[in-house]
């Protein structure tokens, strides 16, 4: 049992199996009637958001919900933030409803570590900067093994800005811990320098793109840009969108969200079938629904949902 999540090099396979499976457990609550588990009745999940998002947002209040917990969601447009308030002033303040969890999505790497030191409480860590976002490596994980079964072998292509990506630095970590292979591709201005240090095999096109069972795409991450990167969106478009016309047939399409449709994804690969990106956004509220008991319980899966 860890204690906080931090980054996904905080799980070995067996943590992320144990995970995996409870996940799998959770995603039958999904099917009930009454949604609900009792597990962290009358304990308080902080979810403490300084950047847009929906998809991490959402499916981490739903977890805590349906886990029966009280649940406390902070944004900084309105918050005390907009006033001036410091990360560890607006931590402590929290610190006062004694939450069990704090949630934090950050624009900084290492926030959430920061976090972790300043309060009792179990901290995940939903996205820092461009370092890393563990939850949604799980997410994608699990997605990953109920589509195809074990990732042993099999080969993962994670295309796009991989430079500005918290997603692609937690996936190529954690699919190569389940026994992937994992290759990068982009322009050369968007793959980190040394990135093959992690264990992944680096490609600037997409030619052999068909050699991959995954093919994961990322976009453009205009926020984090304070440069050119690419001459044009009409080059890149041109040079590495996926499309029908790149992809074989028995390949799968994953993407974090949200999309750019018709930039690094054309709208027919979106909507193939061979896309699992509406399986990603499920396999949300019962991964992160996993990782609330592991932190806060850690008991085998089957109590879980009894």
């Amino acid at each position: 049992m860890i204690r906080n999540l931090l980054s996904i090099d905080d799980l070995d396979r067996a943590g992320i199996e144990r995970i995996l499976d409870r996940a799998r457990s959770f995603a039958e609550v999904a099917g009930r009637d009454i949604k609900k588990v009792p597990a962290l009745k009358g304990r308080t999940v902080v979810n403490l958001f300084y950047e847009a998002s929906t998809r991490t947002s959402s499916s981490f209040e739903l977890a805590a919900k349906r886990l029966s917990a009280d649940v406390v969601s902070i944004r900084s447009a309105g918050s005390s933030v907009e006033k001036g308030e410091s990360l560890r002033d607006t931590v402590q303040t929290l610190s006062a409803y004694a939450p069990a969890a704090i949630v934090i999505r950050s624009p900084y790497a290492g926030a959430a570590t920061q976090v972790a030191g300043w309060t009792d409480a179990a901290v995940i860590n939903a996205g820092d900067g461009k370092h890393e976002h563990p939850t949604q490596a799980l997410l994608d994980v699990f997605t990953l093994t109920q589509a195809l079964g074990r990732l042993e072998g099999r080969s993962i292509w994670i295309v796009g800005d991989v430079l500005h990506s918290r997603v692609a630095r937690s996936g190529i970590i954690a699919f190569q811990r389940m026994g992937a292979q994992v290759t990068v591709c982009g322009p050369p201005t968007l793959i980190p320098r040394q990135i093959e240090a992690l264990g992944c095999v680096r490609q600037t096109t997409l030619e052999r793109l068909r050699e991959a069972d995954v093919v994961y795409v990322l976009r453009m991450q205009h926020e984090r840009m304070h440069e050119a990167y690419v001459p044009s969106l009409r080059e890149y478009t041109q040079r590495y969108q996926v499309n029908l016309a790149r992809l074989r047939a028995g390949q799968v399409v994953m993407h974090p969200g949200p999309v750019n449709r018709g930039v690094e994804l054309s709208g027919d690969a979106i909507d193939c079938d061979a896309s699992l990106i509406g399986a990603q956004v499920r396999s949300g509220v019962a991964v992160r629904m996993a990782v609330l008991y592991e932190l806060l319980v850690g008991v085998p899966a089957l109590q879980a949902v009894a």
